[in-house]
């Protein structure tokens, strides 16, 4: 994840902790998100169990006096643009060897129940979200994801801008019935 993230960022020889009160460097704030979604644990869960492990700090580049607090880690997290993780989620599908065999599906996500207090103090009223993957059938990496919160059009043109990406070295695309219009 720490090469990954620094093939991202502008300065990935920048120092990953800050000096005299400086920011985090976006590589190492990236990192440890990917651990955390690794770990599968809270800002807090992991951040505790990174204090005891020198090995992965080291490879961030962090010391155990450098971790930021997870409330840091969470509103940095907040401002990231959909951009970067596109380009971290494409750079981490290049990792695998790709087939010529993709397939597409939709999943529904409740949106209230997973955020009523944001909901209700910003009358937010979006029900569900759609998250429609591109997964390679051979390795199972996800190439792309297009969401939204609107049903505008149909679910094939969601198919067909997620699969011109890569057209040119597409031989099968394989979709469900919602998608044959």
């Amino acid at each position: 994840m720490v090469s990954l993230a620094k093939s991202y960022c502008d300065g990935p020889d920048e120092a990953a902790a800050p000096e005299g009160g400086g920011s985090f460097a976006e590589h190492a704030m990236i990192s440890l998100h990917g651990l955390g979604i690794f770990l599968d644990e809270t800002y807090e869960m992991f951040i505790d169990r990174l204090e005891v492990m020198p090995p992965i700090l080291e490879i961030a580049g962090l010391e155990s006096d450098d971790l930021p607090h997870p409330s840091t880690l969470n509103k940095w997290l907040d401002k990231i643009v959909m951009q970067v993780w596109r380009v971290l989620l494409r750079q981490s599908a290049q990792l695998h060897e790709l087939s010529p065999h993709v397939a597409v599906d939709a999943t529904y996500y409740e949106r209230l129940p997973g955020s009523k207090h944001y909901c209700d103090r910003t009358n937010y009223r979006v029900q569900t979200l759609e998250a429609t993957k591109l997964v390679d059938t051979e390795p199972q990496a996800i190439l792309d994801v297009h969401c939204t919160s609107t049903r505008k059009g149909s679910d094939a043109d969601v198919c067909a801008q997620l699969a011109r990406r890569y057209a040119g070295e597409l031989q099968t695309l394989a979709a469900d019935r919602g998608y044959d219009s």
